[in-house]
């Protein structure tokens, strides 16, 4: 069976940490462009740049590896725990703490870049990146390929610290929840939790609908509305899982 799985947060970080999870994922992805979709790479670059400048990005993530490795140091005094993959975690998680605290500013060299100012500044004016706005532009998408792309490896080096303690953190939160069954009647399901970061729903595609969430940590509840309006949801029961992270 095909499924597809929506992942929703409850609470402001996990917000974050999504979407800067998602801008990662776009520039590791379209790294290695050409003129035609070169601005799709650029377009992450800044939004990303735009999160790491409003929040305290770097603070809270220290924050966060501290409080999980205290969780997982605890964990150790637990018989019949998988002990080489702790500590192994443990080990992963002192070195970003290490390679965090090397670092005045999260991608300031980026931010300090006169060529990736300038388009970030055009970026904001809708169209505002053709060839006579970004001259600079227009002559650097025409240099050898691999010219550019070590440019652009020198670039993401600057945010790999944040890519890799945040894929390492992301992927143990997941791995915190498991996926049960659960069944929504009327179209309406509610749960009551405790201290809940990220609701994972997985339903079937066949069913063509996504879930619509509202709520907190504490308590959240589910509707799901159909792709298409011209579509009618079975109310009576939605068969789905539902892990809790």
């Amino acid at each position: 069976m095909n499924n597809i799985i929506f992942e929703h947060p409850l609470n402001e970080k996990m917000r974050t940490w999504l979407r800067v999870e998602f801008l990662l994922n776009q520039l590791n992805r379209h790294c290695q462009f050409d003129q035609n979709n070169a601005l799709i790479f650029f377009h992450a670059l800044s939004e990303l740049l735009e999160i790491i400048e409003r929040n305290d990005v770097k603070g809270d993530l220290i924050k966060e590896l501290e409080s999980q490795k205290q969780k997982l140091i605890l964990w150790l005094t637990f018989d019949g725990v998988d002990y080489d993959l702790l500590n192994n975690l443990i080990y992963q998680f002192d070195y970003f703490l290490a390679q965090f605290n090397l670092i005045t500013r999260l991608g300031q060299p980026l931010k300090d870049d006169r060529f990736i100012t300038a388009i970030r500044q055009r970026l904001t004016i809708p169209g505002g990146c053709c060839s006579f706005d970004l001259p600079l532009f227009h002559l650097w998408l025409k240099i050898p390929q691999e010219r550019r792309n070590i440019q652009v490896e020198n670039w993401l080096q600057h945010l790999s610290i944040l890519d890799k303690s945040l894929t390492c953190y992301m992927q143990l939160i997941r791995q915190m929840g498991e996926f049960k069954p659960f069944i929504c009647s009327n179209n309406f399901f509610q749960e009551t939790n405790g201290d809940v970061n990220l609701i994972r729903i997985r339903v079937s595609l066949d069913k063509n609908v996504y879930p619509q969430v509202s709520g907190h940590m504490s308590r959240y509840s589910i509707r799901f509305l159909p792709l298409d309006t011209c579509d009618n949801v079975n109310s009576d029961s939605i068969e789905f899982e539902l892990a809790c992270c």
